[in-house]
């Protein structure tokens, strides 16, 4: 199967930085898109962030100018580099890849445990 540790949460003053990453590791024949979402305490999990094998990128409107997510496919790694962080994106940050494990197989979408990021104002 396949494994999405993250890492590179914390607490940071409003107004910080933080670069989220993770890998992806196991039996892994492709990774489609890989992405990153969030949930707030007592909120929806919601999209943040999403990139293509090819770099084609989407994001929330909430975090757009501010966050930038790129991927490194030879490592099967994507990153969520967050700029001008401020209170409301304070949330646990999960990651996400769809990815199947053999040529033949669907892609199924895999998640990480999640990283805490915790922005002080």
């Amino acid at each position: 199967q396949v494994q999405l540790v993250e890492s590179g949460g914390g607490l940071v003053q409003a107004g910080g930085s933080l670069r989220l990453s993770c890998a992806a590791s196991g039996t892994i024949f492709h990774i489609r898109t890989m992405g990153w979402y969030r949930q707030a305490s007592g909120k929806q999990r919601e999209l943040v962030a999403t990139i293509t094998t090819a770099g084609n990128t989407n994001y929330a409107d909430s975090v757009k100018g501010r966050f930038t997510i790129s991927r490194d496919n030879t490592k099967n790694t994507v990153y969520l580099q967050m700029n001008n962080l401020k209170p409301e994106d304070t949330a646990v940050y999960y990651c996400n890849a769809d990815a199947k494990i053999y040529y033949g197989a669907n892609y199924y979408a895999y998640w990480g445990q999640g990283t805490q990021v915790t922005v002080s104002s």
